[in-house]
């Protein structure tokens, strides 16, 4: 019974941090918090031959953007936690957020641990209007799928910001929440049971997402929290560090930069930028060390 008890309560302590399908308005102002206009709700068909329906919050086109910001979401993966920032945006900028495949309304069922599979189905979302460049972010679970998607797209994507990155190191938090989820996980609710499923797929993944890493020509910007408890702030600068990519870290900002600490985050989206607007071509950078041999930074 105390073990139950203990793994229960470490589920509610997730969801309490990050929400739950039931609970817009609980942590999160959501779309509905904002004037009619601000942002749409759309769907598109996944880049993949099962043509899986694909739900998605965005702008509404706006001519004089000349970005478009291409968001991939954490797990689990729910857009509408990223409502602030879409206020928050220029109108100088479009953007596009999707719940990913196996979550929210997005199509299907169950997860699909496959990250190469997640990053052929949401690259629908990289079309752009001619001329406009696209800045591709991944957030937590997000950013190797995003780094996947720059790598087989270098010619669509323009920059990269990975926002509290997850490679596989855990913090407290998450190792909470993971081992009582797998405990549990046949009665867990659907978006939970898929995160859990997803996120004990990913560790056999890494080595091919280093290999994309090593090879992007874009500018890449890591942003992350010293406060985040899910991810550590260690790892991701250790990555940056490792690859001779920039760092952006956040005073007091926890795993959900999307809503405590959004001017920071558009600081970072617009650095990437810069750096992107400021050079003519883009060139793989030199490490600053030799990868191991898995392919990447050991993240245990």
């Amino acid at each position: 019974m105390r073990v139950m008890f203990a793994v229960f309560a470490a589920l509610a302590l997730a969801a309490c941090s990050i929400g739950t399908a039931a609970d817009d308005n609980d942590r999160f102002p959501t779309s509905s918090s904002y004037p009619a206009g601000t942002m749409e709700r759309t769907t598109f068909t996944a880049g993949v031959p099962e043509g899986w329906r694909i739900s998605a919050l965005q702008t509404p086109p706006r001519p004089d953007a000349s970005w478009k910001i291409v968001i991939i979401t954490g797990t689990p993966s729910w857009s509408e936690y990223w409502a602030p920032t879409i206020a928050a945006l220029p109108e100088t900028r479009e953007v596009i957020v999707a719940d990913r495949p196996g979550f929210r309304t997005s199509e299907p069922e169950d997860a699909v641990r496959d990250l190469a599979k997640q990053a052929d189905a949401l690259a629908p979302m990289l079309e752009a209007r001619e001329g406009q460049r696209i800045l591709l972010v991944g957030q937590s679970f997000g950013a190797p799928v995003a780094t996947l998607m720059a790598a087989r797209h270098p010619d669509r994507v323009d920059a990269l910001v990975l926002v509290s990155a997850y490679f596989g190191d855990r913090g407290p938090t998450a190792r909470r929440m993971i081992g009582a989820g797998q405990i549990v996980h046949g009665v867990l609710p659907r978006d939970l049971r898929n995160s859990i499923s997803e996120l004990t797929a990913q560790t056999d993944q890494l080595p091919s997402v280093w290999t994309a890493f090593q090879g992007l020509g874009q500018p890449v910007v890591f942003v992350h929290g010293d406060a985040d408890t899910f991810v550590p702030l260690a790892a991701d600068q250790r990555i940056a560090a490792e690859y001779g990519r920039s760092l952006v870290t956040v005073p007091g900002g926890d795993h959900f930069l999307n809503a405590c600490c959004v001017s920071a985050l558009l600081s970072a989206f617009e650095q990437a930028i810069s750096e992107a607007e400021g050079r003519d071509t883009a060139a793989p950078p030199t490490s600053v060390n030799d990868p191991d041999p898995a392919g990447g930074p050991t993240l245990q």
